[in-house]
């Protein structure tokens, strides 16, 4: 049966589901990735090149050239826009990204360390001290022997668009957080809470993961823990939400959207809503959000759909009428075109993929 976690989206891993030689190893997997092999490959310049279509392209070298012992594997699940995966390289070896893409890491090693080099910074990955990364700037990571390393790798758009409905307003610069994460500390006992129950809800049968439900509501979590946790460029305004006249409009909007958004919104029902004018409602919108509330609404019926069509299996009957109408767009012409606009491919792409 096809599940709802085996569709990565990074790479076809039917390609490397073929016979192979007696593997180095598999130990120290998690439990809930151990049946989710990106790759396996025991040459160097493959590795590289797997490594690349799952993160960005980039070099792998190992540190005494010419060293025996080297298997690279991957394991891993994507829900939405989050995945967890395990990378294991078995021996010391270097891993250069000139160009970091559109996603944030959170990288712990489970064993070992694994020294990491960007743009003015050097810091040491172990067992009680993780590395965060920023969508673009270049980053060195030299993997020490038996270094394997967790990592949850977090879409930028999405966690953009999560942090803009929390604080009310458009980020007027990317997200950038600060690359050392102390494990250590007892706050961060939260984000290993959360990441454990991402574990438990992938591993077991029957959860609500693994029936498509609940999907959102554990990477709300994540996403949350992280910047609430994290030191960033917007940290202080999370943590610390400035109370203004026009956020709370915001904030009380946006919440009867989301409450609403299957039904017929109209502007004069959000104004009555938040006890404004209609005019009042655009205006505040206009100025925190850079959009029209209609705009705002499009944007999340749109999200709602793709979340629906992404999770969707063909035992589960659903169509891209069906999502449409339930997203309360019924002129499915229009849908497709806002669609494709937005995500880059049709409804029914989606669907298939």
């Amino acid at each position: 049966m096809t599940s709802r976690l085996s569709r990565l989206r990074f790479i076809d891993a039917r390609r490397t589901a073929g016979p192979v030689r007696r593997k180095v190893r598999s130990r120290g997997v998690p439990p809930a990735l151990a049946q989710h092999e990106i790759f396996y490959s025991e040459d160097v310049r493959s590795a590289a090149q797997m490594l690349g279509k799952v993160l960005s392209p980039g070099s792998l070298t190992l540190s005494s050239p010419g060293e025996r012992g080297f298997a690279a594997s991957l394991f891993g699940v994507r829900l939405r826009d989050i995945s967890m995966l395990y990378l294991d390289l078995t021996v010391a070896a270097t891993l250069d990204i000139p160009v970091l893409g559109p996603y944030f890491t959170i990288c712990m090693p489970t064993n070992g360390r694994v020294m990491c080099h960007g743009k003015e910074i050097t810091i040491e990955a172990n067992t009680v001290q993780a590395l965060v990364t920023s969508p673009g700037p270049s980053v060195r990571m030299e993997f020490g022997h038996d270094s394997p390393v967790l990592v949850i790798r977090i879409e930028e758009p999405p966690l953009a668009a999560h942090l803009t409905r929390l604080i009310g307003r458009t980020l007027p610069h990317p997200i950038a957080f600060e690359p050392a994460f102390d494990l250590a500390e007892e706050a961060a006992m939260r984000w290993n809470t959360a990441v454990q129950l991402l574990h438990a809800e992938v591993y077991y049968a029957g959860s609500l993961v693994q029936r498509g439900q609940g999907i959102g509501a554990i990477e709300e979590l994540l996403m949350s823990s992280l910047l609430h946790l994290q030191p960033s460029n917007y940290h202080h305004e999370f943590t610390t939400p400035v109370v203004r006249a026009e956020r709370r409009v915001i904030t009380e909007a946006t919440d009867f959207i989301e409450a609403h958004l299957s039904e017929r919104i109209t502007l004069e029902m959000i104004a009555r809503s938040v006890h404004l004018s209609v005019r009042s409602v655009q205006q505040a919108f206009h100025d925190e959000l850079g959009l029209s509330p209609v705009a705002y609404i499009r944007e999340r019926r749109l999200t709602r759909s793709r979340e629906e069509l992404t999770d969707a299996l063909p035992t589960d009957g659903v169509t891209v009428t069906s999502v449409a109408q339930r997203w309360g767009m019924h002129h499915l012409g229009n849908f497709s075109v806002e669609y494709r606009k937005r995500w880059g491919e049709t409804p029914s792409e989606t669907l298939r993929r």
